[in-house]
């Protein structure tokens, strides 16, 4: 892929937190453990602040797959699964993703999910359509590489990599696909980056805290409380990091996600980051509210 000329005043304008409702996007691999499906019921349950287009079924591997495509075959069941929960039904919302993750530079891997994600782009006129990433980012990069024209069309909010300050970035949803994550720090795609390692790891609950907040409270409540706790088989003194709805909280209040601009970082062979001056501007999350991000998740989801 051809590096686009970066316009910094347009990149600087869509990379301002948003203050209004937006249309997004979400690109998930809901199946990968329990957090994602958090997210989804989220977003879609905060329609003040987000107008949800589509969903995308991500691909993963790890021991709850028998690799990325069948995680991604699996994700998909379980975004129908809460779409059920909370009686959420819309034609032609759920679309099935990559089946193997990025290669090639050359050859993008072809997708529904990348075919919408270009079709939803292409057709916004003055607003960004945001594109929430919580997992892999391969249906992401491989719509880019088909047209890169989306570019200017989207704003790109992923939960991957860790902190900039870490020893390594050697983070599930990054290092997944490797190809792809480099790609997306380097086409000038306007970017949210939301580090899981030192940002999103402070978004911990426990089961008590959602017996208490969501079970009994709603069908998707009581759905999220057993997936927890289902988790582990010892759960005293235990809690769980729902990391994705960091990225969904960021687009409903960007105060509870406070950011910075920095500099895009290289993503090397070693999975650490190096940095350039010289390189465009992406917006990173440094901390976050965790109390008033969950105490609006529980309002809304109980």
């Amino acid at each position: 892929m051809k590096n686009k000329k970066i316009n910094l005043a347009e990149l600087l304008k869509k990379l301002k937190p948003p203050k209004k409702k937006v249309k997004m996007v979400l690109d998930t691999d809901t199946y990968n453990e329990v957090d994602d499906q958090f997210a989804l019921a989220y977003a879609l349950k905060s329609p003040e602040s987000l107008s949800v287009e589509a969903v995308y079924a991500a691909p993963f591997h790890n021991a709850r797959s028998s690799g990325p495509a069948d995680g991604m075959e699996k994700s998909y069941q379980e975004i129908n699964t809460i779409l059920d929960k909370i009686n959420f039904s819309r034609e032609n919302f759920v679309f099935k993703g990559s089946r193997s993750f990025l290669a090639d530079l050359e050859k993008p891997v072809k997708s529904k999910a990348a075919t919408d994600l270009i079709e939803k782009a292409m057709a916004m006129d003055k607003e960004p359509l945001y594109v929430v990433a919580i997992g892999a980012i391969t249906n992401v990069a491989s719509a880019i590489l088909i047209e890169p024209e989306i570019i200017d069309k989207i704003v790109v909010v992923w939960l991957g990599g860790n902190a900039h300050y870490c020893p390594h970035t050697r983070e599930f949803n990054l290092q997944q696909d490797i190809l792809s994550s480099r790609l997306i720090f380097d086409c000038g795609v306007p970017l949210v980056q939301i580090p899981c390692k030192g940002v999103a790891d402070h978004l911990l609950t426990t089961i008590p805290e959602l017996e208490t907040h969501l079970k009994g409270k709603s069908p998707v409540g009581t759905y999220l409380t057993e997936i927890v706790s289902n988790y582990t088989e010892d759960s005293f003194a235990w809690s769980k990091v729902i990391w994705d709805i960091s990225a969904i909280a960021y687009l409903i209040n960007s105060d509870w996600v406070p950011t910075n601009l920095v500099h895009s970082p290289v993503l090397t062979d070693h999975k650490t980051w190096s940095f350039n001056q010289s390189r465009h501007f992406i917006r990173c999350a440094t901390e976050l509210n965790r109390d008033a991000i969950f105490a609006d998740l529980f309002r809304k989801l109980g």
